[in-house]
C-alpha cells in the first residue's frame, strides 16, 4: 500500500484516497472503511484522515453520515479551481524567470569571472545535495534560487540583479507549490540540466547557456499541464 512521505498530509492523503475511488476500490455509494483502518494504510494519523475525507467531501467525492460513516458520493472530482489558479500563477513566475534567466545565462557566458564560475560551481553542489525524496521541498527550492542568482550575479548586470531578488519571494512561493503539486522534484535529469548549463557558461557559449535555460523553463511549464 502506498504510504503518504510528504506534506502536506492532508492534501496527500486526500489525493490517495481519491485515487482508490478512481481505481473502483470502492462503488458508488460504498462505505468506506473506518479511520483506524484507513490511518495506517496511508501512514498518517486519524486526524488527517479526518481532514482528507473533509476536503473530499468538500468536492463532492465523499459525504459523512452522522452515525453511519463516510460514503462515496462520486467517482471521481471537477477540476480543483484553487489548483488551477496556482498552476496559472506558476505558469506566470516561469514567464517571467525565463525573461531574466535566459539572457542572464547569455551574458554569463560571456562575462563570467574566474571567482563567479567558482560560486556558481559552489552552488550547483550545494543544489545536487540538496535534492531528491529526502529533502524538503522549501530546501530544495532555496538551493536552486541560490544556484540561479549565482547565474544571475555572473551576467555582471545590477539591474538584473535586482530584479532577480525583487522577484525572488513570489518565486519562491509559486516553486514550493509547483513541486508540491509535481510530488517529486531534484531528479538526476534535472541536476544534469543544471551541470550542462555550468559547463555552457565554463565554456562561454553563450548561445548554448541560453537554449539551456530556455528549454529547461519551458518544460517545467510543460509537465503542469
Amino acid at each position: 500500500m502506498t504510504q503518504v512521505r510528504r506534506t502536506p498530509l492532508a492534501d496527500q492523503a486526500a489525493d490517495l484516497l481519491l485515487d482508490r475511488v478512481r481505481a473502483g476500490e470502492w462503488e458508488l455509494g460504498a462505505k468506506l472503511p473506518g479511520e483506524t483502518t484507513l490511518a495506517p494504510q496511508l501512514g498518517v494519523g486519524r486526524s488527517t484522515v479526518r481532514e482528507a475525507i473533509r476536503q473530499l467531501a468538500g468536492r463532492g467525492v465523499l459525504a459523512s453520515r452522522q452515525g453511519a460513516g463516510v460514503f462515496v458520493t462520486a467517482l471521481d472530482a471537477p477540476e480543483d479551481w484553487d489548483a488551477v489558479l496556482r498552476r496559472a500563477d506558476i505558469e506566470h513566475v516561469l514567464e517571467a524567470r525565463a525573461a531574466i534567466e535566459v539572457e542572464s545565462a547569455a551574458l554569463a557566458a560571456r562575462r563570467r569571472t574566474p571567482t563567479a564560475l567558482r560560486t556558481i560551481r559552489r552552488a550547483l553542489m550545494d543544489r545536487d545535495r540538496q535534492r531528491g525524496a529526502g529533502t524538503d521541498v522549501e530546501a530544495h527550492v532555496d538551493a536552486d534560487t541560490a544556484f540561479h542568482r549565482a547565474v544571475v550575479a555572473a551576467a555582471g548586470n545590477p539591474i538584473l540583479l535586482d530584479l532577480f531578488d525583487g522577484f525572488t519571494p513570489r518565486s519562491r512561493a509559486a516553486m514550493v507549490d509547483m513541486l508540491r503539486i509535481r510530488g517529486t522534484h531534484g531528479d538526476d535529469a534535472d541536476q544534469d540540466v543544471h551541470t550542462l548549463l555550468v559547463d555552457a557558461i565554463a565554456a562561454r557559449d553563450a548561445d548554448t547557456a541560453a537554449t539551456l535555460s530556455r528549454a529547461h523553463l519551458a518544460s517545467i511549464v510543460a509537465a503542469l499541464s
